[in-house]
Order: structure tokens, then sequence, then C-alpha cells
């Protein structure tokens, strides 16, 4: 089966061995239960039943202590580790692990009923009425009551009375054994005859002598909950030895000594019996202290023992989530909530043998489990003696049914049908919507913090020993009355009896008021302990006068010196800086420490010598009684120390280093800028130039046959003339020529020929003529020849410009033509670079044209070209002054936005499309005019209304190009 996990619940490793082997011994006390009934039934045959049942129970607790040795962290012992080797079985192991705590589960109340019936006993001879009902509720919900305040406070409780019980269950059967082989007045160590064997009444008692002889191995039912697991399987073994010494021992003392008649079944009166011979006048009180602590443990033992079955089977899958949960002091609420709920039950019911009977097959079926499963798991190394565990089987299940069969049927019926009630009992707990069958709920109650009802909780812890002590003394003193006033003489038992329930009742409440207090102390003072050991600072207790009253470990490592060298010594030894009272001291300070052996090595980068240690001093004072402490942190911070200087050099040069970058980034960013400005210039000249020069070879290669034409046509029209003079001069000598020479006449139209070839020839000239003006132009736009400064016409270099761009002016498909206005005022020459001058007012107008061409196609979009408006561009010219002249190009185009008119001049800005421009040609511009001619150059632009440019330069050029003024600017 695979097993549901639950990691985040788990006990607590909170018991020390002692506690553990208290609670693994408490199973000898079991055998005051059956043994005395089981005697005075079998007399002497008795014997054989507890020989063979203690052989097992030895070979169990080894075969236990091998489990457990294997499996340290499970919780519940045997069943669970049944349990677990039955895996593939997992009816066979939930029944026989239900079984096992069914068994348990009965203890407290058959313990409640045996105390109520001791109480009875004593106090009904003297007329004290014995409220039976209360007493047995009491005593079963008493040792629940504690578990409830956590397995500590259980494991203590036990520990007040199991070293005494213990001592007194090995006295009767040890002593006893003595004093029948050696006693003067024994009736000798062995019976003189035996009775005969009788099978059927040997598996009868064998029935219920497992319930007792198996139960010795409680112990490993803590070995999750104990501190050192390993310690508390020995309990095992020790148990183990002492089983034959009490379940032999004591039987055969019962066997020789208890033979009075009319003993019956009391278990009281066969002890008293049995160890009057060697304890006198003093075996009423023993036994009665026996028995009392007897049952008080073993209700203890149960309480303990079967949560702990449920959880770990909880936890392996096998029953509800819910018995799982643990608190963090180790109370499993819901297991303890059920098995008291089914002790009560089983308390209702009353009948102590039934109840054995019905709890104890379930019992010895948990029991046959262990044995199948170590059979069944013969190979692994778990199982010690498998062959045996066959055997046991085998002995086991032939009891079941003769000795549960010779009970009675109807009983032995109901105990087998008991652990299937309650695997259905859990299924309906796992189905439940209830909160409190949900771990969930159990756990949110465990996280929330208790909440005191009083202020300080020592009043309540004071009022309750105080109401402790009024209520005994009370109860004493009303029960002497009852017997000074009665007629009956009572011994000692009554007093055993009420001390061990009064210290029973006491333990207990002082494990619900001052134990949990104490506990919390403990955990708290552990907690400070462990972090004082491992704090990584050096922590120092100092008294009133500042000498040192104890360290930690890292005091020792930081000066040098063991804490037994270092107790006594004044603080100021080490640290000068603080001289004087404590309470005068900073509570919070740095300080170098003074001895010359308390160096530091340098940085490793610097040489080898060393530098003074530093510390941070952290001071706080605490009252301790009537004294004075006062708690020093140190904190070595020499290595920051030296860190922060490093820092701080590392700042400096940072700093250093980030003013030199930024001067560089600067010297950078200009350089980029002039660097930007200088490609855009070589890129505009290169592409000016390759212009230039194309149109300079275009005119070149055409001015040479145009000249040619435009020559030859002066002697083509005279030799025109003088041919037709001859034709002439001919008509009038011979009026009657040759037919063929009429008819050839008549062919050519000779009247007009003669008519149009003077106006062919006259038009073939003025043809000439406009192609040789049209080679001027282009030559002098591009003044490829005039690389130097010189005196040039303006109005030349609009014009050229102009015919250059002339195909773009002229209109075209869904585009009107642009008109040119010129505005020209009569300029003297200007010295400039004609060619770069040029390059400025192409660009211009170039920009004007472009916006011209945008503005018509949004129209042509909008559906407005019957709007009244007409491209144009204006070009005027004027004289400023003797010195400067100013050129205007102005168009009526959408003008340009205001958010980038402070843009226009920067080099590759263009609000134009992808690769319709690279932004560099008013760039050029302002190099040109403002850097290389010293002149000026405005831009006045309102969106919607047009854009004008304003280009000023000298006449007469006295600007040095190295030292360029921005003159530009760009106005709205």
């Amino acid at each position: 089966m695979e097993t549901k996990r639950l990691p985040s619940l788990q006990l607590k490793r909170s018991l020390s061995s002692l506690e553990t082997w208290g609670f693994g011994l408490s199973g000898l006390l079991l055998w005051l239960g059956p043994a005395p009934a089981m005697h005075a039934a079998l007399g002497d045959r008795a014997i054989f039943v507890w020989l063979p049942g203690a052989i097992v129970g030895f070979l169990l607790n080894l075969q236990v202590q091998r489990l457990g040795t294997h499996w340290p962290e499970m919780s519940g012992g045997t069943p669970n580790y049944a349990a677990r080797l039955l895996a593939n079985y997992p009816l066979i192991a939930r029944y026989g692990a239900i079984g096992y705590w069914l068994g348990w589960v009965s203890v407290p109340p058959m313990n409640a009923i045996i105390l109520t019936d001791l109480v009875k006993a004593n106090l009904d001879p003297v007329g004290i009425y014995t409220p039976e009902t209360v007493l047995r509720i009491g005593f079963t919900a008493i040792a629940y009551i504690v578990a409830f305040s956590g397995i500590r406070t259980l494991a203590i409780l036990h520990l007040c009375f199991v070293i005494p019980a213990i001592g007194l269950l090995l006295a009767f059967s040890v002593q006893g054994i003595g004093w029948l082989s050696f006693g003067p007045l024994t009736p000798g160590l062995m019976p003189h005859e035996w009775s005969g064997f009788d099978p059927v009444e040997w598996c009868k008692w064998f029935f219920l002598a497992v319930y007792a002889v198996y139960g010795c191995e409680t112990a490993s039912s803590f070995v999750a909950d104990s501190r050192r697991p390993q310690n508390t399987l020995k309990a095992l073994s020790f148990a183990a030895m002492l089983l034959p010494v009490v379940y032999i021992g004591g039987s055969w003392v019962l066997m020789r000594l208890a033979t009075a008649p009319g003993l019956g079944e009391n278990t009281f009166l066969h002890l008293v019996a049995a160890g009057k011979p060697f304890w006198g006048s003093a075996t009423s009180t023993l036994v009665t202290f026996l028995l009392s602590a007897g049952c008080l443990l073993s209700s203890a033992t149960a309480v303990s023992n079967s949560p702990r079955v449920l959880y770990q089977l909880a936890r392996d899958g096998y029953l509800s989530p819910v018995f799982g949960v643990v608190s963090p002091r180790g109370v499993l609420g819901p297991g303890l909530l059920f098995t008291f709920l089914l002790s009560l039950i089983c308390l209702v019911w009353g009948d102590v043998s039934h109840v054995v009977m019905v709890t104890g097959t379930g019992y010895l079926s948990s029991m046959m489990a262990v044995h199948l499963s170590l059979w069944l798991n013969r190979d692994r190394p778990e199982a010690k003696w498998p062959r045996l565990s066959l055997l046991f089987l085998i002995v086991e299940t032939t009891v079941m049914v003769v000795g549960g069969l010779a009970w009675g049927w109807n009983y032995w019926v109901m105990g087998l049908l008991l652990a299937p009630t309650i695997a259905v009992v859990d299924r309906w707990i796992r189905r439940s919507r209830l909160r409190i069958f949900q771990p969930q709920w159990w756990m949110e109650r465990y996280r929330q913090r208790r909440r005191e009802m009083l202020l300080d909780f020592a009043v309540l812890q004071v009022g309750v020993v105080l109401l402790l002590v009024c209520g005994a003394l009370t109860v004493g003193w009303l029960v002497r009355m009852e017997i000074d006033n009665s007629s009956f003489q009572v011994g000692s038992d009554l007093y055993v009896l009420l001390l061990l329930s009064g210290a029973f009742v006491g333990v207990a409440i002082a494990c619900w008021t001052s134990l949990p207090q104490i506990s919390s102390i403990v955990e708290a003072r552990e907690a400070a302990e462990h972090l004082f050991v491992v704090a990584l600072d050096a922590i120092v207790v100092l008294d009133e006068n500042g000498a040192i009253v104890r360290v930690n470990p890292a005091v020792s490592d930081l000066l040098g010196l063991s804490s037994d060298e270092l107790e006594g010594m004044a603080i100021a030894q080490f640290l000068p800086g603080l001289s004087g009272s404590p309470e005068q001291w900073p509570t919070r300070c740095e300080q170098m420490l003074a001895d010359e052996n308390l160096l530091a090595p340098s940085h490793p980068d610097r040489g080898d010598r060393r530098v003074p240690r530093t510390v941070e001093v952290s001071i706080s004072a605490r009252s301790n009684w009537d004294t004075r402490e006062y708690i020093v942190i140190l904190r070595e911070i020499t290595e920051r120390k030296q860190a922060e200087v490093e820092l701080q050099r590392a700042f400096k040069r940072q700093e250093e280093l980030a003013a030199t970058a930024t001067q560089q980034a600067r010297e950078l960013e200009r350089a980029l800028a002039e660097l930007k400005q200088t490609q855009a210039q070589l890129i505009q000249t290169e592409k000016m130039s390759s212009l230039g020069q194309l149109v300079a070879g275009v005119a070149h290669e055409i001015n040479n046959p145009v000249n040619f034409i435009y020559g030859n046509l002066t002697h083509t029209h005279d030799y025109a003339n003088d041919l037709l003079a001859l034709i002439h001069l001919y008509q009038q000598r011979y009026p009657q020529g040759d037919r063929e020479i009429d008819e050839f006449t008549e062919q050519i139209d000779l009247e007009f020929l003669v008519e149009d070839l003077p106006k062919t020839l006259a038009s073939m000239k003025l043809g000439a003529e406009r192609i040789r003006q049209i080679v001027l132009t282009l030559r002098n736009f591009s003044r490829i020849d005039e690389a130097e400064m010189k005196a040039v016409n303006i109005h030349e270099g609009i014009d050229s410009t102009l015919l250059i761009l002339q195909n773009r002016l002229k209109a075209k498909l869904q585009r009107p033509g642009i008109q040119v206005v010129e505005r020209y005022a009569n300029l003297p020459p200007v010295e400039c670079f004609a060619s770069q001058l040029n390059q400025v007012f192409m660009n211009i107008l170039g920009n004007a044209i472009d916006a011209l061409h945008d503005r018509s196609r949004a129209l042509a979009v909008t559906g407005d070209l019957d709007e009244p408006w007409t491209p144009t561009i204006w070009i005027a010219t004027e004289t400023i002054s003797s010195q400067w002249v100013k050129i205007s190009i102005e168009d009526n185009g959408p003008g340009i936005p205001e958010k980038i008119q402070n843009r226009l001049f920067e080099p590759f800005f263009t609000t134009k499309g992808i690769g319709e421009g690279t932004g560099l040609g008013l760039s050029i511009c302002y190099q040109i005019v403002v850097e290389k001619h010293g002149g000026r150059l405005q831009c006045y632009s309102q969106p919607g209304q047009g854009c004008q440019f304003v280009i000023e330069i000298p006449v007469e050029q006295h600007y040095n190009p190295r030292t360029p003024q921005r003159l530009t600017e760009v106005r709205s």
C-alpha cells in the first residue's frame, strides 16, 4: 500500500532516555491484572501459562528492538512495524494495528474500576460514602487531562511512580523466591505434586496472558520522541531481562504462598497473602502502593502509547489524516480525544473480565499480525527469528480459536468485529465535512497563541497550590473525623491510597500550571544559550565594574585567549577607550583593540605590515536580581574599515575618471559634430562637383557642334541666296524651259522653296543661338573653371539654377505648373564662390518646389483643386547697403511646422520620407552662406502661409572662414 506522508506534522524528539525507559518498564506492571485471577483458576498450572508466555515476550522484545533500529523515525512501536512489513497486505496491516490499539484503550477504564473498588473497599468499613461513578470517570480522565498538557508532563508524572513501583514488584518476585528457597518457615520452592494439564484451559488463560506478557515492548512506541533513539531501544532488552523475573518469579511466589482459601480473584488479597511471610506487617501498605501505582502507571502508558499508534497509522495512510496532527508540545489531540471516548465506552460497560476479553481479542490478533509479517519477510534483515515467528503464529492461532471460544463465542465474535468497526468509523471520519475531523482545524488551534485570562499567571499557580494544600488538609481532617467517630480500626492502606491519589492529582495540576511555565523558561533558556554559543559576533557579559564574567566562543577567537583566561579581566585592557564605569559608556561606538598582538594583516597589495584591529561595540544593561550586568557585543570591522578607505579611494579615482571621461565625451561630441558637418559638406560638395562636372562636360560637348552649326549658317545663307539668284537669272534668260525641267520644277514646288528656304535658315540660326545661350547658362551654374572667389553676377546664377530646374517647374498630369516671379534689382557684382552660391539657390529652390508639389498633392486628395491657388515662387533681390545684398526666395506652400523650425539647419534632419532626401541641403546652405561667406541665412514661416528664405551676403569678402559666426535665424 502506498503510504500517505504528512511531512509538515512530525513529533519532536523531546523525551529523555530516562523518560522513555519509564514508559517501557511500566509494561511489567501489567502482570498485576491477570496473575491473581489465573492463579485462582489454575493453581499451580498457571506457571505453565506464564513460562512459555515469558519466553515469547522475551524474544518479542529483542525482535522489536531490531525493528526499531531499522526505523528509528517511526512512532507507535510494534503494530506500526508490522504494518510497515505488511504493506502489501493493507487490510491485515490495518486490522492488526487497530487491534493492538484497542488492547491499550481498555487499560485506563479497567484501572479506574480497580482503583475505585480499592477505595470503596477501604471506605465502606468506616461508613464513608464512595461516589463510584465520579471516581471511575476521574481516574480514567486524569491521565488524559495530563496528556493534553504535553508528552513531557505525562513522562514526568510517569517517572514519579515508576521507579518505586517497579522496585516493589521486583522485590516481591525476587524476595519471595529467596524466602521460598531459604526462609525458616518456607513451604518449599517446588510443589509436592503438579495438577493435570488441560489444553483448553491453557489456551483460555494464555488468551489473557498475552495481554500482559506481550506488553513489555512499549518503549518502542516512543523512539520517534526520544532524543537518543538507540538508548531508548536498549530499554527493550532490559525489560526483556526483567520479564522472566516478574512473570515467572512473581507467579511462582503466588503459586506457593497465596494458597489460603477464600481469596477468590481479588488481586489485593492474593498479593497480601503471598507477601505477608517476607514483608510482615507492612505487606498491606506495600501492596496497596504497588496496586495503586501500577494502575496509575499503566493508565499513563496507555494514554501515551495509544495516540501514537493512530498517529503513525495516519502518517502511513492507514487512517484518516486528522490523527496525524501533533501540537508543538507533542500533544496528539485527535488521537487522544478518540481514545478517551472509546475508554469512556469501556467504562460504561463496567465488566472488567468482558472488556479484557473483547479488547484482548484485538490485541492477540495484532500479535498474530506481527509474527505473520516477520514470517512473510523472513528474507529481510529486520526479521530476527522468522521460523520461531511462524511457530508462535501457529500457537497464537490455536489460542485465538480455542481460548476465545472457551471464554464465550459471543464476546469472541464481538472482539473480532471491533477492529473492522473502528475501520468503518475511520472511513466515516474521512468523508465527514465536520471541521473537527479536518487536520486544518486542529492545526489552526495549535497555531493560536494561548491567551491567559489573568495578567500574571503566577497568581493562578499560587492559587492552585493553596487550593491543593488546603483541600488536602480539609479532606484529611474530614476523613480523620469519620474514622475517629467510627468503631472500625483502619490501617495505613487507606492513607497510602489517598497519598498516591493526591500525589497523582497534585502532579497533574502542577503539569497544567507550573510545568508549562517551566517548560517555556527552559525552552527560552536553551534557545538563548544556543544563540549565545553559535553567535558569530563576540558577546561579553560584564559586571557593574566592567570585569568580564562570561564570554562566548567567538570572543576567544577574537582576542586569542580562552574563556577561563578572560574571566575576571577588565574589558578596558582590550578596549582602552572604554574606561571608567560601564554606565558612562556609549551604547554604540567603534574602538581599537589595544594589544599589539591583536593586529590584522594589511591589504595584500600593500605588503606584509599589520594594522590595528577595529571593533564595533554595542552595550546594553540588564538587572539580575540585586546586581547589574552589561552585555557587550563586539563585531570586528577591520576589513570593513579598510574596505571603506579603499572604497573612498575608488570613489575618488572614479570621480577623476568620470571627469576625464566627461571631458573626453565632450571633445568626442564636438569632434563628432564637426565630423558630421564635414561629412555632410563632403557629400554635398561631391554631389555638386559631380553635377558641375556633368553639366560642364555636357555644355562643352554641345558647344563645339553648336558653334560649328552656328558658324556655317551664315555661309549656308549666302550660298542659298546665290543659288536662288542663279535660278532666277536662268528663268529670266530662258523663259521657255525644257519639259523635263518644268516637270521637276513643278515637282519640287520651286516657288515655295524659294520663299521658305530663307525662313528655314533664319529659324536654324535662332535655334543655334538658343542652344549657345543654354550652354552658357550651364557653364555659368557649374563655374567649374572658377574655383577661386571672384565677383559675379548673382542674377546669372539664379537664372542658371532656374534653367536647370525648368523641367520640375512645368505642369504635369494632376499637378499644375509653378509660376516663377522674378523681381531683380540692380545689384553690383558680388565677390563669392559662384558655384557654391548656386548650390544654395539650387537647394532652397528645390525645397520650395517640393513644398509646392506636396500642397498640390494634398489638394488633389481633398478634392480642392478648384481652389483659386496658383503655386508660385517669388525671387527678389535688392541692395541693403553699399556692402550687403539680399536675395529673397519665397513660396506659397504649406509652410514649416513650428516644432521643427529650430532644427532646419541640423545635419541629416529631414521631414521627407525614406529615399526622398538626406537632410543635408539646408545644413550645407548654412555652411556656405554663414561660414564661408560670412553672411546670414534667415527663415520666415507661418504654417499654411508659405515660407521665405532670406540670404544676406557681403559684396566684398572680409570674412575669415576659420572663425565662423552663426548668424542663422529661424523666425515664424
